[in-house]
């Protein structure tokens, strides 16, 4: 690991406990490349393990076409989930965060490792226990959100927390290609989507993910949550929001953000 990569994982972890975005990291570093993003993102995996938070998931990310022409990419990314930045439905959630918007997702609990290569769709799907609703919080330790590719890499794929809904269902009794999601900001509707926005399928991106982790040596693992990706676009919250997500036979999902410390 090079100096100039502890470095900028160092910024952005102290930018988190600080409150205080960053400047790109792009924007000096232009030549840095998505695996030394990667690299810095585990040297803060490893921080935040050291001082006593647990890995319990992995997040996906860039599973739209949209966002994969937006930030000039032709695959998701990924980053960790921990046992801190986990909520239960019905939460007052006061996790501090900077710049936060909520994406409608559907959450995979594995019953079984995942370890490629060669995981497929049919593969994801007997190796789930269940599925949820979910709402990722996402964050940028990044200004303004001016991120690349690069930059959201580096920043944990620019995850804030999670809330997950309390009734698991079946993978078996339920279509996560078709079913859909309406999300409520304050009671209003603000955004709708179905699972096929996914990757065509919500699994697919679980198996893109563990096929992936597998070549880094981190397969995943039984009992892992994996948030498979949104289902539409993000929406900017503000302190004492509450959003609700509808998802059809898979119930719903619901959290009041609190201010917490050092929000804005």
């Amino acid at each position: 690991m090079s100096e100039r990569l502890e470095s900028l994982a160092e910024a952005l972890w102290r930018a988190e406990r600080e409150q205080s975005p960053i400047p790109p990291l792009t924007d000096e570093h232009p030549d840095l490349s998505v695996q030394d993003a990667y690299h810095i993102q585990l040297v803060n995996v490893k921080r935040r393990v050291a001082a006593g938070d647990r890995v319990v998931g992995h997040k996906i990310g860039l599973t739209s076409k949209p966002m994969q022409v937006q930030l000039g990419v032709g695959q998701p990314d990924f980053g960790h989930l921990f046992h801190s930045m986990w909520f239960e439905s019905g939460s007052a959630v006061d996790f501090p965060l900077m710049q936060p918007k909520v994406e409608p997702e559907i959450a995979f609990i594995l019953a079984e490792d995942l370890v490629g290569p060669g995981v497929d769709l049919h593969r994801v799907l007997a190796a789930t226990r269940a599925v949820v609703p979910a709402i990722e919080v996402i964050d940028s330790r990044i200004a303004d959100w001016r991120i690349r590719l690069v930059d959201t890499v580096a920043d944990n794929a620019s995850a804030g927390c999670f809330v997950l809904g309390n009734l698991p269902t079946a993978i078996a009794s339920v279509d996560l290609e078709t079913v859909g999601g309406v999300l409520r900001l304050n009671g209003e509707i603000v955004q709708t989507g179905a699972g096929a926005a996914v990757m065509g399928h919500p699994a697919k991106a679980v198996a893109w993910l563990a096929n992936t982790l597998t070549e880094l040596g981190t397969p995943l693992r039984a009992g892992h949550v994996v948030l498979s990706g949104a289902v539409s676009a993000a929406v900017p919250i503000r302190p004492g929001d509450r959003v609700q997500l509808s998802f059809g036979p898979l119930g719903s999902v619901e959290f009041v953000w609190a201010k917490g410390e050092g929000s804005d």
